[in-house]
């Protein structure tokens, strides 16, 4: 088990600024186009994983709880670390006020504190992205998962990559943004590849930025828009973020 990146690095510093953690689901899923997203999520996971009810399921970078809770209550026995203090005490109480059991504790993707296939399912959403060494999160995930894996990350050929770009000259002069990196599909299938773990199914969620559909704020724009670059072809070859499920092959 390798060790954790030091803490000033943006992805911790970030978000254990207690105020980034009250503020994270109203600037994430506020609004119709969050509701959008945070609904989609809910869907992609109940597709990758199948039955919930009753597996081992652990939520890496679990943040604010949304995954976590949404397992939880599909009645999955649900761990969910985080590396963040103040994310973990704002999921704790999401928790506490819906009734939910969730075992929450502090924990790092790039070192998790578990023996190996200690759970059947791991799901770590939005981390990848951030993450100072993303090849030894990936590592980490399949070492813990006995079955399946399920991830996102924004597409290397996706408006993302301009996005990104900007973030990492703004936040390289000074300017406070999370400078996230992009990622190409085949990138990401030799990393489980290289764990044992073949990609078993892939959903890309929109074609335009996300941040273009919160401008503009409509849920109905946005299903129709985006219902029609999916037909013309462009979802699949430009869709972004992917969210993909990986299974563990029988041999390892």
């Amino acid at each position: 088990m390798t060790s954790a990146p030091a803490p000033d690095h943006y992805s911790y510093s970030h978000y254990a600024d207690p105020a980034t953690a009250r503020t994270f689901d109203d600037r994430r899923f506020g609004g119709p186009i969050g509701d959008l997203v945070a609904a989609s999520q809910a869907r992609v996971l109940a597709s990758f994983i199948g039955r919930i009810q009753q597996r081992d399921i652990l939520d890496v970078g679990t943040g604010t709880g949304r995954a976590a809770l949404y397992l939880a209550r599909g009645g999955a026995n649900v761990t969910a670390v985080d590396a963040s203090e103040a994310m973990l005490e704002v999921a704790r109480a999401r928790a506490q006020a819906e009734g939910a059991t969730v075992r929450f504790q502090v924990g790092d993707v790039h070192a998790l504190a578990f023996p190996d296939k200690s759970f059947d399912v791991v799901v770590c959403l939005r981390v990848l992205m951030h993450s100072p060494r993303w090849l030894t999160c990936v590592a980490e995930l399949c070492r813990v998962a006995g079955r399946l894996v399920v991830v996102d990350y924004p597409a290397a050929a996706s408006f993302a990559l301009l996005e990104s770009a900007a973030r990492r000259v703004m936040h390289g002069v000074g300017i406070k943004t999370e400078p996230y990196r992009v990622f190409t599909d085949s990138a990401i299938a030799d990393a489980f590849d290289r764990s044992g773990f073949r990609i078993r199914s892939v959903h890309r969620q929109f074609v335009l930025p996300i941040a273009f559909h919160k401008a503009i704020g409509s849920r109905r724009l946005t299903t129709s828009t985006e219902d029609l670059l999916a037909r013309a072809g462009l979802l699949k070859a430009f869709g972004s973020p992917v969210s993909i499920v990986a299974e563990r092959c029988a041999s390892s």
